[in-house]
């Protein structure tokens, strides 16, 4: 896959089968439009392109800027987009400037002149331009003047997937990942750089892996105990970890701390990636350590009878 972080080295194709859009999570609704896109181009002999847009066009023009949580970051949406086989993935910087940017002049300037776009296939609801002033109806009464064609994934088979990025925010936002992760097609996940913590998992024999997630828009689940599987340089384990503030010990900053099993390196200030699997149970305050310990040991031999089956 051949990336591209502005417009300015994309060379012209001869036949660009293209889609556009933000696709956080890159979730299985996402997937449909990208399907059909590879689709089209193998049946035509074009190229796919996706264009996307970074920073989140929200934390540019929104009134939550500020508080905006998003299911994956940029580096993120590039391996999935690559293990999806996609040909070429423009990134655009998204300013205040490119937001006043007309639908006819996205259309001419970047669809037209510079991608080259024979085909572009966009979800229902989507919308482009100034004030998202460009829609499908837009595009299919006006696409012969630009010479391209234009097909939407119908309400119907977006409708009957359910999807959507804001439902699977809130499914990890109240501990639903199961549903999170069926919503996504995989689990969700977390990367970030394992930092010093206070260390008392080790005083209790549960020693954890403090990690920092790598970008702090990144959405965190709710607080509580989950089954995980980590990767630690392309090797993986499984574990159990905890998102929270630590009540029992007078906690009070939210950490995510990862306990893998079988596993006994010190990896401060090295990365690794944690896959959500499953949800155990909510974060609680326990009266005092030994309580704490008999609940996290109950925790290990869930998650263990979990990874046997």
């Amino acid at each position: 896959m051949k990336i591209y972080h502005n417009l300015d080295s994309f060379q012209r194709l001869d036949y660009a089968v293209v889609t556009s859009g933000t696709f956080d999570g890159v979730h299985i609704g996402h997937k449909k439009i990208l399907s059909r896109l590879q689709e089209i181009s193998h049946q035509s002999g074009g190229e796919t392109v996706v264009l996307t847009f970074w920073p989140h066009p929200r934390t540019v023009v929104a009134e939550d800027s500020q508080t905006l949580q998003l299911l994956s970051t940029i580096e993120e949406k590039i391996e999935l987009f690559a293990e999806l086989g996609i040909d070429h993935l423009a990134i655009i910087p998204f300013t205040r400037s490119f937001s006043e940017l007309t639908s006819q002049a996205f259309i001419q300037q970047i669809l037209v002149e510079k991608i080259g776009t024979k085909k572009l296939v966009i979800g229902y609801d989507h919308r482009f331009g100034k004030n998202r002033e460009g829609s499908f109806d837009f595009l299919k009464n006006n696409c012969s003047q630009y010479g391209f064609e234009v097909e939407e994934i119908s309400r119907q088979d977006v409708d009957d997937l359910a999807i959507s990025s804001s439902r699977i925010r809130r499914a990890l936002l109240t501990g639903h990942i199961a549903e999170a992760n069926e919503l996504l097609g995989r689990p969700y996940t977390i990367s970030g750089t394992v930092v010093k913590g206070k260390q008392l998992g080790r005083t209790i024999g549960f020693p954890t892996a403090n990690v920092h997630p790598a970008e702090s828009y990144k959405l965190i689940p709710q607080n509580g105990a989950y089954m995980i599987r980590a990767t630690y340089k392309d090797e993986k384990f499984e574990g159990m970890l905890n998102i929270g503030v630590r009540p029992t010990v007078d906690g009070s900053m939210k950490t995510i701390e990862a306990h893998l099993f079988n596993f006994n390196k010190e990896i401060y200030g090295e990365d690794v990636q944690l896959e959500l699997l499953h949800y155990i149970r909510p974060e609680q305050k326990f009266n005092g350590l030994p309580e704490l310990m008999e609940q996290i040991n109950l925790d290990k031999e869930a998650t263990e009878r979990y990874f046997q089956k």
